[in-house]
């Protein structure tokens, strides 16, 4: 594994020192993180697939980071990446998706992997995850565990991924307690400790007893723990952060979607896809339900198994907006995926308004 440095002046350099002896024989795979990998949160858990790829293919595979390149400067370090040997790379935010898609034309024989995306070309392959099904898990908990009736959500982005999960969080809250409200305080940074953790602060002002995070930083739940207050992890398990204090995790595992990936550019067989999977597929996974009673873990529990066998889902129909509407069912009984991922509303029910 090579590692590289974030700044973009010393790429070149940083990047020609991966052309040692037997490396060309290799095949080099590039990821792009837009925060540290010491984040435990979104960006570690994608280098935890990247390590998996060069478990998986010992002496076949060179893998390269880029950590904390902001989406706004994000083509620089791509197209880096490119002209460097690199014949897959993987870009692992959602403001990445436009720079990828205009370095993949000017390279056409590397192929691209965006997450979290929905535009593709011949060489761009998008994936993602249904992490909104774990967040209907979590709001279930927070429903039935909250004495104020008032949670905390801290958002990053208000980008549809963010939008559908703080959705599907109102709605499990919603299903178990009627008079449950939820706060929201954007940050509009994905990875920023302290904005995190003041965020969380002024959530727990508001009267909020139970904290949750779309942002990549453990502070939020560390924040939660100092006060006596529960809260969740965000994209890998965070128990050690809180041990007391933490409920469960939301944890997404992309090391297996790594290895296939990488092994179908070695055999000859990658093709432009878009993947969108869950829980049935272990993509989310829940962390262990603790510090909660037992007829809550149990609830926890039984709505993560009917949530693989298909039988629940956040987004059954009737989905109501905010201003009343009701939201034409195209999945079914459900909101189809891509009206999720399309997602630019909040639910009835939800106070406050998207940023714009």
């Amino acid at each position: 594994m090579v590692r590289i440095s974030t700044r973009l002046a010393a790429f070149a350099l940083a990047l020609g020192l991966s052309g040692a002896a037997g490396a060309q024989e290799k095949l080099k795979v590039g990821f792009i993180y837009v925060g540290p990998v010491g984040d435990f949160g979104w960006s570690y858990q994608h280098d935890q697939g990247r390590k998996a790829i060069e478990a998986a293919f010992p002496g076949k595979v060179e893998t390269s980071f880029i950590e904390s390149v902001p989406e706004a400067d994000s083509e620089r370090a791509i197209e880096q990446l490119a002209r460097t040997g690199h014949k897959l790379i993987f870009t692992t935010s959602f403001g990445y998706m436009e720079p990828t898609l205009k370095v993949a034309k000017k390279y056409p024989n590397v192929m691209f992997e965006h997450a979290t995306g929905y535009k593709r070309d011949r060489n761009v392959a998008t994936y993602s995850a249904k992490f909104h099904e774990g967040r209907y898990i979590i709001g279930k908990i927070a429903g039935r565990m909250t004495k104020t009736n008032t949670i905390g959500y801290v958002g990053a982005v208000p980008i549809p991924e963010v939008i559908a999960g703080i959705n599907a969080f109102y709605l499990g809250a919603k299903s178990v307690n009627p008079d449950v409200k939820i706060k929201i305080t954007w940050v509009n940074e994905w990875f920023n400790p302290g904005k995190e953790s003041d965020a969380a602060k002024a959530l727990m002002d508001q009267g909020a007893d139970i904290i949750t995070q779309h942002t990549d930083s453990p502070a939020p739940l560390q924040q939660a723990a100092a006060r006596g207050k529960f809260a969740f992890g965000q994209a890998s398990d965070m128990t050690r952060f809180a041990e007391k204090h933490i409920l469960t995790s939301i944890i997404d595992d992309w090391a297996p979607y790594y290895v296939e990936r990488t092994r179908a550019v070695l055999e000859g067989k990658w093709q432009s896809q878009d993947v969108f999977d869950g829980l049935a597929k272990g993509k989310v996974k829940m962390g262990p339900y603790v510090n909660m009673p037992d007829d809550v873990k149990r609830l926890a529990e039984e709505t993560e198994k009917a949530i693989i066998a298909g039988t629940a889902d956040p987004f059954l129909c009737p989905v109501v907006a905010q201003d009343g509407r009701t939201i034409e069912c195209k999945g079914g009984n459900r909101l189809s995926d891509e009206q999720v991922v399309g997602m630019n509303y909040f639910v009835q029910g939800i106070e406050g308004t998207i940023p714009k």
